[in-house]
């Protein structure tokens, strides 16, 4: 327990750094928002640091599984970090935030095509929006969506090429998946695949469903002004994350079922095996 304690602290810092990062690198950031990310990014470090903490289940899936976790936490900083100096060169430009934005408008160009998800962010703008406001934000969702696609795709050569996750060493189910309970009902293999398709079918939809959502959130509730900063940067940090997340996640339950039905084969046929010599030999 003692030795996990630093790691643990360590994770904690990175983790409240992570949360605070918008904040700290807006310039004019109102009072009350960044008391507002204080806490939340507290909240975040006391939550990490229980889970790194601790040698049992807790809430974090893919815990003792590395790099799940890992990479989905450097694909946000990357997209926390990107929108930040994006949004912070509009009123203290630089030389990083010139190249962000020009990248950012070339990708742009890729991904902004009829009912792509970049386009169907850009469309919860209003009419009448500012067109400084309406480039910005077609720039920071492809930004974010390319740096997502790219999280996906770096998974699955670890899981397809590296051997994920039993290249650091054997893999327990009940620590990496304690929400996931295997004495719930029905074969385990059955239930993965199940949390597999839904996973990956949700992540695939919800870059083109979330805006839906929110335009129709907008018409009940009132619009979200997309004009402050930190909205949105962490409005399209999680268009463009969620759903990647539950691509990885998809993807790594489906390997988790497919080592199962790998082991239960092997198993099956070493019980077999010495059936069939006492056969053979009875034959003989």
């Amino acid at each position: 327990m003692v030795s996990q304690t630093p790691g643990a602290l360590a994770r904690a810092l990175l983790m409240a750094m992570l949360v605070a990062t918008p904040a700290l690198l807006i310039p004019f950031t109102h009072r009350g928002t960044a008391q507002i990310v204080l806490v939340l990014a507290l909240l975040a470090a006391v939550f990490t640091a229980m889970e790194y903490n601790s040698r049992y289940p807790g809430m974090l899936e893919f815990r003792f599984a590395p790099p799940y976790n890992r990479l989905r936490f450097f694909t946000l900083g990357a997209i926390l970090v990107a929108l930040s100096i994006m949004l912070r060169g509009q009123v203290v430009p630089s030389a990083v935030s010139g190249s962000l934005n020009g990248a950012a408008a070339r990708l742009a160009d890729i991904l902004d095509f009829p009912f792509s998800p970049v386009r169907l962010v850009v469309v919860l703008l209003p009419g009448e929006a500012d067109a400084g406001l309406s480039g910005m934000l077609r720039r920071a969702s492809a930004l974010a969506y390319a740096l997502s696609i790219g999280m996906v795709l770096v998974f699955v050569v670890f899981v397809r090429f590296l051997g994920w996750p039993t290249r650091s060493g054997p893999f327990n189910v009940w620590i990496n998946l304690p929400l996931f309970d295997p004495t719930g009902g029905g074969d385990v293999l059955y239930r993965l695949r199940r949390d597999a398709v839904l996973n990956l079918v949700l992540g695939l939809l919800l870059p083109f469903a979330i805006p839906a959502i929110v335009r129709i959130a907008a018409a009940v509730i009132g619009p979200v002004s997309l004009a402050d900063p930190q909205t949105l940067i962490w409005t399209v940090s999680a268009w463009a994350f969620l759903p990647a997340s539950l691509l990885m996640r998809g993807i790594a339950m489906q390997r988790i079922a497919a080592m199962i039905e790998d082991k239960r084969r092997r198993s099956y046929a070493a019980a077999q095996s010495p059936v069939d010599e006492g056969r053979v030999l009875q034959g003989v």
